[in-house]
């Protein structure tokens, strides 16, 4: 049981690390000042591709759970950090974003009835603490509308990995999984014109590759594992491995682009790591008794 949950963790834990390559691929490869273009071709192609494989479409009410799933996995999600990246510096909007395995523990302990532990309590604030010391500079300006953007796309994130784990869906994974994508990229269609206007006229061989990759890698294959974990895995535990992200963005950084590599973050790094490996280490019996049959309110 263990090993298979420990298995379970690994290939989840790919999809955060899988998102932590998106700064790289978005500076290097794909347009400047177009990151709500980034978000629909991301998602909306991935969404399409899973629903045409499957051939499943949702029914009853599958319509609009998709649809709350999607907005608050995707599409808000995507567009308040859009806002939160343009107002706050990265380093700023990463270290308030780590705040959501926190709000995933509290979620998950009023709409599911998890435990909510002194030790998830604590990875969590470390978490918080060494996301800063890995991605935060000295003399980051602080943005109301920014700060309040990004605990917002912490939130409904937070809300839409409690929800995916409260309603069960009956369909295939990938189905479900495109429901969402489809969703969410519908939403942000119209936002990503708006603000944008329409797509660039002519696209290069390094664009077309880099939005090839975010859609069929960092969308249809990392938000199938993600929501596969999240059916067979404890959310709170999940969301933990999403601190992964940021520490890969870090060391891609380093490694591809030469940045500078500081004690502070290497420090910062080993936090990070330590908090999730504190997060995931849970008495023997608890973890007997955590299976994905078990989850209740399959139904709104």
């Amino acid at each position: 049981m263990l090993s298979n949950r420990f298995g379970t963790l690994l290939v989840t834990a790919l999809a955060p690390a899988v998102w932590g390559t998106t700064y790289l691929v978005t500076t290097e490869l794909l347009p400047p000042g177009r990151p709500l273009l980034a978000a629909v071709v991301r998602a909306l192609p991935a969404g399409v591709l899973l629903v045409l494989l499957t051939r499943r479409l949702p029914h009853g009410d599958w319509w609009w759970r998709a649809l709350v799933l999607g907005a608050l996995n995707i599409g808000a999600f995507f567009a308040l950090l859009f806002v939160a990246a343009y107002r706050l510096p990265g380093g700023v909007a990463a270290t308030v974003g780590a705040v959501q395995p926190l709000l995933v523990a509290v979620l998950a302990s009023g709409l599911l009835g998890e435990r909510l532990t002194a030790r998830s309590l604590i990875a969590g604030v470390a978490g918080v603490a060494g996301v800063s010391l890995l991605v935060l500079r000295a003399g980051a300006r602080l943005d109301a509308l920014g700060v309040a953007a990004a605990l917002g796309g912490a939130a409904v994130m937070a809300a839409g990995v409690v929800l995916s784990k409260r309603w069960t869906s009956p369909a295939p994974l990938l189905a479900t999984t495109g429901w969402q994508l489809v969703a969410g990229g519908l939403l942000l269609l119209p936002v990503a014109f708006l603000v944008e206007g329409p797509p660039p006229a002519t696209l290069t061989a390094a664009n077309l590759a880099g939005y090839g990759y975010l859609t069929l890698i960092g969308a249809a294959l990392a938000y199938a594992l993600w929501f596969r974990g999240i059916r067979a895995l404890s959310p709170t535990h999940v969301t933990f491995l999403g601190l992964l992200s940021p520490v890969v963005a870090t060391t891609l950084g380093w490694l591809v682009l030469g940045q500078e590599l500081t004690v502070a973050q290497i420090a910062g790094a080993v936090v990070v790591l330590a908090a999730l490996v504190a997060a995931q280490t849970q008495n023997t019996r608890r973890q007997a008794a955590e299976k994905p049959a078990a989850v209740p309110h399959t139904t709104a």
